[in-house]
């Protein structure tokens, strides 16, 4: 370790591993499936000055603070340390950081995790079960309401039906060496370990994490999309260190990516009979889960403490 240590405000990395420098295997749990884009326009989401002062500019402000603030504003939804704004930055606004004004016009949309077609409303459920370790609020209920809301008005004049230039996270080109967990750690050591810690466990201030854990038990689950190497990877390159976006090479995003998500983390909630069942069935893309990492299956050390 380094004592130039540079904060690496990674959110949420939810990564996979497990992927070969030359022949990466096929993702597939993908956000949205990739129907082919009309064009790629720029888009600048409002600002919040242009917020009407009713009941619907309420709700709109009631989903930015439930989305910035999600431990504390939608808790008996949330069974970790995460907020929403972890993952996707400036309160949902910053591109290439699966912004929200993005996502809210690629729905509805067919997923390959879910094997059919899901509804925004879907999305956003799917974020609290995995992500944030929880449970899904319902629809219609006051916390589902807000954030739609706040998706909704921050997508105002976005064109639908078109890919957006920014939306989701950066898709690296494969790496040229295999990822690698030991030369990640050099990276986390030298980049991260100042807001993220040593033990990738957050760093908390006046007992709220001011720094999200990365792995651990207050962490995104098995389940998270963010559990894969190569959506980990394009969110560290194009987001991370925080304020210094794109100064790690694309090889040092994978490797970090790598030791980030090699490391165990809460239960998948699909988890079926057992590890080799579950990583067949949910986990065929490029991840650690199952697999053994220094001498154990990683996947089931928090398993067991689930049942």
């Amino acid at each position: 370790m380094r004592a130039k240590i540079k904060c690496l405000g990674f959110t949420l990395l939810a990564i996979s591993a497990a992927c070969a420098a030359v022949d990466l295997p096929g993702d597939h749990q993908e956000e949205v499936s990739k129907t082919p884009a009309i064009s790629t326009p720029s888009f600048t989401p409002p600002d919040e000055s242009k917020l009407p002062q009713d009941d619907f500019g309420a709700m709109v402000r009631l989903g930015k603070e439930i989305f910035v603030n999600t431990h504390a504003q939608a808790a008996k939804y949330v069974g970790n340390g995460l907020n929403c704004s972890n993952c996707h930055l400036d309160s949902g606004r910053h591109a290439h950081s699966a912004p929200l004004w993005a996502a809210y016009v690629s729905y509805p949309a067919y997923r390959k995790k879910t094997q059919r077609v899901d509804t925004y409303e879907e999305r956003i459920q799917g974020c609290f079960r995995y992500s944030m370790n929880g449970v899904a609020p319902p629809s219609g209920s006051r916390e589902l309401t807000a954030l739609v809301s706040y998706s909704y008005w921050l997508a105002s004049g976005a064109p639908v039906g078109v890919k957006l230039a920014g939306a989701g996270y950066p898709e690296l080109p494969k790496p040229t060496n295999a990822p690698d967990i030991n030369r990640g750690a050099k990276v986390y050591a030298e980049n991260c370990v100042l807001c993220h810690g040593a033990n990738g466990e957050g760093t908390k201030a006046e007992g709220r994490y001011a720094f999200p854990p990365l792995w651990g038990a207050d962490s995104f689950n098995w389940g998270a999309g963010m559990h894969r190497i190569n959506t980990a990877a394009g969110f560290i390159k194009g987001n991370m260190p925080l304020a210094k976006p794109n100064s790690l090479s694309d090889q040092d995003a994978w490797d970090v990516a790598a030791f980030v998500v090699s490391h165990e983390r809460p239960a998948d909630p699909r988890f079926t009979t057992s590890l080799a069942v579950t990583k067949k069935k949910y986990h065929d893309e490029m991840c650690y889960y199952g697999e053994q990492v220094n001498g154990h299956a990683v996947g089931a050390s928090l398993q067991a403490t689930a049942k």
